[in-house]
């Protein structure tokens, strides 16, 4: 099975076309205020008609009220929701429920344990996103211990966390992830924009590192 691609924290129209024609599977729009990537529902609606329906669109929010979530799904349009921050299993519901919508809880490594514990508190989750633990929520380019990934991963793992063009085969080699979820580092020096280069050797990466797999 091939490893699926997602690009996280798009808010350019022409960074959006470019994922669409790199076939991508998923554009994350992000809602959440303090990153510098956040986007509005407007904003969001508008980048949205631009992806074909193979594409998804996936709502990053951290921490936010179930009828504020529902709110911006329908107003932006989206597909799947990505609950970024410390949101307890009954409230992960909650949302999705409000919303009416799958979702993926991202589940902030810090220890070994982290992950399977997470898989049994969240086992309403569509996926589970793996990220670096940073105070910032994400997107700080660094990566995890890879090694405290048990070998019998749980289903549906969608693996994030300072993945690169130069990380990502080896990611996909040891954890066997549904799908890769990238941000910083497709990202150029402005942190609105991302590097159209960079975009390309990430996902021929992947489809390298595919390839080797079969």
């Amino acid at each position: 099975m091939r490893t699926r691609i997602k690009f996280c924290g798009l808010v350019r129209e022409q960074d959006v076309d470019a994922a669409v024609a790199l076939g991508v599977d998923a554009i994350g729009f992000v809602f959440y205020p303090r990153s510098p990537r956040a986007l509005t529902p407007e904003q969001a609606r508008a980048l949205r008609r631009r992806l074909p329906s193979f594409v998804a669109a996936v709502g990053l929010f951290v921490d936010a009220a179930a009828d504020e979530v529902a709110r911006v799904t329908a107003a932006a349009g989206l597909d799947v929701l990505q609950l970024h921050g410390d949101e307890a299993p009954q409230t992960a519901r909650a949302i999705g429920a409000a919303a009416v919508r799958p979702w993926w809880k991202a589940i902030r490594m810090r220890a070994q344990t982290d992950l399977l514990s997470s898989a049994r508190s969240y086992d309403a989750a569509d996926c589970l996103v793996l990220d670096t633990y940073t105070e910032g929520y994400g997107g700080s380019g660094e990566a995890f211990d890879w090694s405290w990934i048990p070998g019998d991963v749980p289903a549906r793992l969608v693996m994030s966390g300072g993945l690169a063009a130069g990380s990502v085969a080896e990611a996909i080699r040891r954890v066997r992830p549904a799908m890769v979820d990238v941000s910083s580092g497709i990202q150029s020096d402005d942190p609105r924009r991302k590097d159209q280069a960079r975009m390309e050797q990430f996902v021929a990466a992947v489809l390298a590192a595919d390839a080797r797999s079969r």
